[in-house]
């Protein structure tokens, strides 16, 4: 299991709670494997907003898309992540439905179509431009086919218990990804809120079949167990995997050994501060 620091701290408070040094063991089986480059199951059919069954390669073959992992009923990471989808959105000038397509695919398969046709008319609203209502596609589904679009995504997640300790929220990571019009997964964006730039860059890289790099698992939870109460809750957990730490100490010692090598030079007589022979 990847080396791990984890801030964990409830969604409404500004302060963190102590550091980790692992996320707890439920989150084993929970966060996003980017695999780039994985072709998407486009024969899998899931119901839209409008009550439609539809299959995903009815959304492919000419735009690129972007997917979200979510479910409509979360409490919290769900709706954090479609806002900031939705606000990176409307600071870039592709079109939704004109150029890109958007998915949101709820992982509950309890969920129907009212809850799905409720978030997408929430969203038209937030992005200002109902004209894209043809771009955005909200969906449910099966646990069948559920199950195997989240294993070619790489999407792991886990079912844990509400307030009533019934098993209906789940605990998951937070990302979207872009995929390719021939339903290739080309990029994965972490987090909850997402750089406009990096967003269109990615489009246009995906409208052209193009697959993006991995980047640092920087995964947002949505989980929280409390041993003192042996009790599950939902909050946000943040957990930087070791790609990002490897990255920071390997700018930290280039930094370093750079100042130790300017240093040097300053010491040595007869020369000035950026290492050049003073004229006598």
């Amino acid at each position: 299991m990847p080396l791990a620091r984890s801030q964990v701290s409830r969604y409404d408070e500004k302060q963190m709670a102590p550091v980790s040094d692992k996320p707890p063991a439920i989150l084993n089986k929970v966060g996003i494997a980017q695999r780039l480059n994985e072709q998407l199951p486009l024969a899998l059919t899931f119901t839209d907003d409008a009550g439609q069954q539809v299959q995903l390669a009815s959304y492919f073959g000419k735009k690129p898309v972007i997917l979200a992992l979510v479910y409509y009923q979360c409490p919290m990471l769900c709706s954090e992540e479609l806002n900031g989808l939705t606000s990176a959105l409307q600071m870039v000038s592709f079109v939704p439905g004109k150029d890109f397509n958007v998915i949101v695919v709820s992982i509950d398969p309890t969920e129907g179509t009212e809850l799905a046709a409720a978030k997408k008319r929430f969203y038209l609203r937030r992005y200002g431009h109902p004209e894209a209502a043809a771009g955005w596609h909200f969906m449910t589904g099966t646990q069948e086919n559920i199950d195997a679009l989240t294993k070619a995504v790489g999407f792991g997640y886990v079912k844990i218990p509400g307030p009533d300790g019934r098993l209906t929220q789940f605990a998951h990571a937070s990302a979207i990804q872009i995929v390719t019009p021939e339903g290739k997964l080309a990029q994965y964006y972490m987090g909850v809120e997402y750089s406009p730039k990096d967003l269109r860059l990615g489009l246009v890289e995906a409208s052209a079949n193009r697959i993006g790099s991995p980047v640092d698992n920087i995964l947002t939870y949505c989980y929280h167990y409390d041993p003192q109460t042996n009790k599950h809750s939902l909050i946000v957990a943040r957990v930087v995997q070791m790609g990002g730490f490897v990255t920071f100490v390997t700018l930290g010692g280039f930094m370093l050994v750079m100042f130790r090598r300017d240093a040097r030079k300053d010491d040595k007589p007869g020369t000035d501060k950026k290492g050049e022979r003073i004229k006598e």
